[in-house]
């Protein structure tokens, strides 16, 4: 039977291969947590390789994910779907072995790593996830929800903000089944962290209410075995076990050194490195009594196997709990859910009120037909309403609920909403102000490269939140919303087309939704069944002439009440008008042709985009010959009637643009 140190020295060796063979990557990271990823995956790890989704199956993140080598040597080990020509892959187009874990690509990737810290975020959600799912679902003598969450990390995880933002809430949820493994190995890629980074780490994480376990060996598999020993009998709180390292472990003339980080470590230094490491193998080989040693497809059958029988028997005893179980992991809306009847309910209703308010009306009627609904807000429920009436509070007592109070941390909120989704069994949403969504961004983007389900509540849309002034009020962050590929972003002009966006976003299952919402009361729009129907393809003529139209008026949001009234002063003055509302500007240019061009036809250049953001986007539907009424600079502070007749969003202002624009 070989030794740790040679299984471990097989994942450096992979490493360095792949690494010198694609002339690209990060070596250091691999070479030096081998030891502890041979500890964690061979004596604790719950997984099936044969089946990588099994449902209790333990999470396994990568939050340094530029050290993606790592992953992929334990995956291609431990006999996942991984061979060892993809790993001779390694960085190149198409390949299952990208340059940082991508969610999809790889059998047995959790969640897409690389930006530093969100994956150290999203492994927080994964084990609230774990936590709330078992809760709701296990029943005396049935734990069939029973997993842990285990995360590696490097410096640039803990120097990264998300990692306070995320690290503090998991230490007030007291997630017991989180263990990360701190990878202190005192070398960034410029040098040694100690000119830049000097926090007492272990204090920090103290402070954060975790159990830590300072100073172990991470070259010492006794030692690290005994630190998740103890991390495992401290299942009140969540665990950092803070493991010193040697980055690029191995390598004789590089290790301990930024040399070893972020490039190859060049043809001579991996033959020292093998020579150091008594590793006398060709590039790529692997003896078999190593394989041997790190397969886990035996074991990991047989965990499932036993589940299985488990689940068999809780199926026996809880039916229907069991298929209510069943549905919500793989992802299936309740076939009795119907949130249609909520776009012909609201406009049967016709009511004037702010989108944010449609939109608690929405989750109230829906959201006691979703369990798997997991909301939540950073510290702004009372403004963007999103706690609805059935909302239940998820804290360390209480892990059944079904609404996270976040607090003040939108980063952190997007990137453990990623984990959540990732993880399976929920459907999430977190709100905040949408000029916020800046500190959130690169979450965002995320689940949309990921392609996973998260839904976004962006409230306080424009100029119109009014006397708070520039500082919250967004402008151009539609544009980075429509910009992100993947991302439905909806701005709805009353709360019909608020119900449509709501129903939208639960049904885009592999794709996340951004519903940007008005604090002030926009009025409520007639429409026909088939405008109705048509609010669903994003974009609608709303309003339309007897005769060929003239110019139409396209509009999102509140700016849709200003280009219907604007539309009634141009009529009176024997203008044709049209007006298209166009909620969803993604939505509607993924339309076919034909019916995009039934909207806006393409003969029809004289065009006007009013919408109180930034106006960039517009020129795509309107071009050189149109106009555009939108915002080019920051907000003022004043009350929000001030601030739309200031800045030009007045029925005056779109008529003689209009006017200009015909008589040009």
């Amino acid at each position: 039977m070989p030794s740790r140190f040679e299984l471990a020295n097989a994942i450096r060796a992979l490493s360095m291969d792949a690494v010198q063979k694609a002339k690209s990557g990060h070596p250091g990271a691999p070479m030096g947590m081998a030891d502890i990823a041979e500890v964690v995956w061979n004596d604790y790890l719950k997984h099936n390789p044969a089946n990588p989704h099994w449902a209790d199956r333990d999470r396994f993140v990568l939050s340094n994910g530029h050290g993606s080598m790592l992953l992929y040597s334990l995956l291609h080990l431990t006999g996942y779907e991984l061979t060892l020509e993809d790993l001779q892959h390694f960085r190149q187009l198409h390949s299952k072995t990208p340059g940082h874990p991508e969610l999809g690509y790889t059998p047995g990737v959790e969640t897409t790593t690389g930006p530093l810290g969100q994956g150290l975020a999203n492994a927080v959600g994964m084990a609230i996830a774990e936590r709330t799912l078992a809760a709701q679902f296990n029943q005396p003598g049935h734990e069939i929800i029973d997993h842990n969450t285990y995360v590696f990390l490097g410096d640039g995880c803990m120097m990264e903000g998300i990692s306070h933002e995320a690290c503090s809430l998991a230490g007030t949820q007291g997630l017991g089944k989180l263990t990360a493994f701190y990878d202190d190995n005192g070398i960034s890629i410029d040098g040694e962290v100690e000119g830049w980074f000097t926090d007492d780490t272990a204090k920090r994480f103290e402070a954060y209410g975790w159990h830590v376990v300072p100073n172990v060996d991470g070259h010492n598999p006794d030692e690290i075995k005994a630190a998740i020993e103890l991390a495992r009998n401290h299942d009140d709180r969540p665990s950092l076990i803070i493991c010193k390292t040697i980055i690029g472990f191995g390598a004789p003339n590089k290790q301990g050194s930024e040399e070893s980080h972020g490039a190859p470590l060049g043809d001579d230094e991996v033959a020292a490195a093998r020579r150091q490491l008594g590793w006398p193998h060709a590039p790529f080989h692997v003896p078999e009594e190593i394989y041997q040693g790190w397969d886990a497809t035996a074991r990991g059958q047989k965990a499932e196997d036993d589940w299985n029988a488990r689940f068999e028997r809780y199926q026996e005893a809880h039916p229907e709990l069991a298929r209510e179980l069943k549905r919500r992991l793989k992802g299936e809306l309740p076939a009795t859910l119907k949130t249609e009847k909520l776009i012909e309910e609201a406009q049967e209703r016709g009511e004037t009120l702010a989108t944010r308010k449609a939109s608690l009306t929405c989750l109230n009627e829906f959201g006691p037909q979703l369990p798997e609904l997991l909301g939540g807000s950073a510290d702004l429920a009372p403004s963007n309403l999103t706690f609805w009436k059935g909302a239940s509070a998820i804290n360390r007592d209480h892990a059944a609920g079904n609404y996270l109070h976040y607090g003040v941390r939108e980063f952190g909120m997007g990137a453990i909403m990623n984990g959540i989704s990732a993880h399976g069994g929920f459907i999430p949403y977190g709100a905040t102000f949408l000029t916020f969504m800046e500190y959130m961004h690169n979450a965002v983007r995320l689940a949309a490269f990921m392609h996973r389900q998260a839904i976004y509540v962006f409230t306080h849309d424009s100029i119109g939140l009014g006397e708070d002034g520039p500082t919250h009020q967004p402008i151009e962050q539609m544009g980075a919303l429509r910009s992100t590929p993947n991302l439905s972003t909806w701005r709805p002009a009353d709360a019909v087309e608020t119900a449509a966006a709501w129903h939208t976003a639960l049904h885009r299952r592999g794709a996340p939704t951004a519903l940007v919402l008005s604090r002030q009361n926009l009025p409520h729009q007639q429409r026909d069944k088939h405008q109705l129907a048509d609010i669903q393809r994003g974009g609608y003529v709303l309003k339309d002439s007897d005769e060929p139209a003239e110019v139409i008026l396209i509009a999102t949001g509140s700016e849709v009440a200003l280009a219907m009234d604007a539309a009634d002063a141009l009529e009176a003055k024997g203008k044709a008008v049209r007006v298209v509302s166009m909620p969803s500007t993604d939505t509607f240019e993924a339309q076919p042709a034909s019916y995009r061009d039934s909207v806006l036809p393409p003969t029809q250049r004289k065009r006007v985009a009013i919408e109180a953001s930034h106006y960039a986007y517009w020129y795509k539907h309107v071009g050189l010959d149109g106009r555009i009424i939108a915002m080019d600079r920051f907000g003022e502070s004043a009350p929000a009637a001030d601030l739309f007749k200031y800045f030009g969003f007045t029925v005056e202002n779109v008529v003689e643009q209009v006017e200009q624009m015909l008589a040009e």
